[in-house]
């Protein structure tokens, strides 16, 4: 089954939990804290499979989490890094952050790889925490929790040159005959419902990839017929190749036809009409097609027009050569602008709250990133622990805020699923 869009959600591991432990040795009054830190959680990490073709191995998985790295323990013993979890992708793929839109990779090359979750550090047990002030800290960190992401994984298959055309023009046979690919061929519509590419050798010694894609129709980029599924897979040819079927055996018109491809393009992607392009004018064994290329050469004049019969394999040479010195005259484009990649994207310096305060009914609500993964990292075991996160609030201003806003003492204050209250 080719499969080549996948929604998936990941969760990278936490980190592992500090310890929070004490020299107790004889001989050793005064041991102090001997607590080790925890471990990295794993990293959530897209590896290309040059023998991979199809998506269909994330099809079921919905959510893919990694592990939490180990826990740290007495004798300042650290804990162990959590292995990375390696999902194998095809060649092509296409990683994009669900929520933002912005592009996490394009992997086209055969060792490319790309980390799309960052595991959490491993929380520090109490000997990180050993001042001078403090030589002796009661409490440890939790493990940091890990990234998540809602992403987009997209199979856009290599290709140098798309064969493009309504249903039954001769796409596949075209294809057939000219590489070693075998798809399906037969006499009624929708034959081909997945693309197929073959690897064109011409006789000048040259070679290139063609992409035979299933048939579009009108309004397949609205969702008609097999939609526009199979429509991202031109977005990587660098050269589009218009198969008509010159005969008009089906009663349509071979400009038409050309019209409607174009317009189709255009609509899932105006860039893709930037392109070069040919057309192939197929089936010119049957009686009524050199009346009908001459109609068609009247109305296109700027587009290469190649009379072929692919049944026969008459006329295909000179197509593939032609395709082959195109190819060698157009420099490969990335797929994707520099401003589409998270990577690339500036964050410009915003003035923004860390937080924000909220009241629903008698309770005050606190939200924000660094407040909820401070409360997730503090071990509320010991009264020392809970000062420090106290302490870490007051000096974040979150105190003084929320007697700006009217709090009293004694008010609940919710972070999360916890609630405090105000003193």
């Amino acid at each position: 089954m080719f499969v080549d869009e996948v929604l998936l959600h990941v969760e990278a591991g936490h980190g592992g939990d500090g310890s929070l432990a004490f020299r107790r040795e004889k001989y050793i009054p005064m041991g102090g804290p001997f607590g080790g830190n925890g471990g990295k959680g794993s990293d959530i990490k897209f590896v290309v499979d040059e023998g991979l073709h199809t998506l269909i191995d994330l099809r079921y998985m919905k959510v893919i989490k990694g592990k939490k790295g180990e826990n740290g323990s007495g004798k300042n013993q650290n804990g162990a890094n959590a292995e990375d979890v390696v999902i194998k992708v095809p060649q092509g793929t296409v990683i994009t952050d669900n929520d933002t839109g912005l592009v996490l990779a394009d992997l086209k090359k055969k060792n490319d790889e790309v980390v799309v979750a960052f595991g959490g550090r491993g929380g520090r047990g109490n000997t990180a925490f050993k001042t001078q002030s403090n030589p002796a800290p009661n409490f440890a960190e939790n493990g940091e929790p890990g990234e998540e992401r809602n992403l987009k994984i997209e199979l856009k298959l290599l290709a140098d040159v798309g064969l493009v055309g309504l249903p039954s023009v001769g796409k596949s046979t075209i294809i057939s005959m000219v590489s070693k690919a075998k798809p399906k061929i037969a006499a009624y519509h929708f034959t081909t419902l997945t693309p197929n590419l073959g690897v064109v050798k011409t006789k000048s010694g040259r070679s290139f990839v063609l992409a035979d894609l299933p048939g579009l129709i009108k309004g397949a980029s609205l969702g008609e017929g097999l939609g526009d599924k199979f429509l991202k897979h031109v977005e990587r040819t660098r050269v589009i190749a218009h198969v008509i079927d010159m005969s008009g055996f089906e009663g349509r018109d071979p400009y038409d036809d050309y019209l409607t491809i174009r317009n189709e393009l255009k609509a899932f992607n105006e860039k893709i009409l930037d392109r070069p392009e040919v057309i192939i004018a197929n089936k010119m064994d049957m009686e009524s097609s050199l009346k009908k290329l001459e109609e068609f050469k009247k109305k296109v004049k700027d587009v290469p027009i190649f009379e072929v019969s692919a049944i026969n394999n008459e006329g295909l040479e000179v197509v593939m050569e032609k395709l082959a010195d195109l190819l060698d005259s157009i420099p490969i484009e990335p797929l994707y602008e520099e401003e589409q990649f998270e990577s690339y994207v500036l964050y410009q310096f915003k003035k923004e709250e860390p937080y924000t305060i909220e009241k629903e009914n008698d309770v005050w609500i606190i939200k924000g990133k660094e407040v909820e993964k401070l409360l997730k990292m503090t071990r509320f075991n010991t009264e020392e622990a809970t000062a420090r996160f106290a302490n870490k609030l007051r000096k974040m201003g979150i105190d003084d805020k929320l007697v700006e806003l009217g709090i009293c003492k004694g008010d609940k204050v919710r972070i999360l699923d916890y609630e405090f209250e105000f003193q």
